[in-house]
């Protein structure tokens, strides 16, 4: 069996999105570790507060010696366009939360939508990261 402790999106600034996450989507810092046998590595990760067992790391995008130059630039374009990932957040009442995140400054992709699985709405991180932030609605059973 397995659990999921931690997922990552690729950051442009780490203390950027340190700011992002922790004031603007109201996360609470899980890591912050600098690590100086790799390199000054600083390994940031943040969750949502009263959800302990999950953590989203907040990682730098590599350059050599682990990803070529070329590569690295890949990455950052893709996740400036939104297409490195998506993170997919469950809110008790989207309409609330999105009014809420709105006057904290988060820029909104798309208003709240009904869908048949809920309401739904999406916001981009600074480095680009797509969010999708859903009041779930029971699904009828097939």
């Amino acid at each position: 069996m397995f659990t999921i402790a931690n997922a990552q999106v690729w950051v442009h600034d780490q203390d950027e999105a340190l700011e992002f996450y922790t004031q603007k989507l109201g996360m609470e810092v899980r890591a912050d570790v600098t690590l100086p046998e790799m390199g000054d590595f600083r390994w940031l990760a943040v969750g949502p507060v009263g959800q302990t067992d999950v953590s989203i790391v907040l990682m730098p995008i590599p350059g050599p010696p682990i990803v070529d130059a070329e590569t690295a630039e890949q990455i950052r374009v893709l996740t400036a366009k939104g297409f490195a990932g998506t993170v997919f957040l469950v809110t008790d009442d989207c309409r609330s939360s999105y009014a809420d995140l709105k006057a904290r400054g988060v820029e909104f992709t798309q208003a709240p939508e009904e869908r048949p699985y809920g309401i739904d709405t999406g916001f981009r991180d600074p480095s680009g990261n797509a969010f999708r932030l859903t009041e779930m609605r029971e699904m009828a059973q097939v």
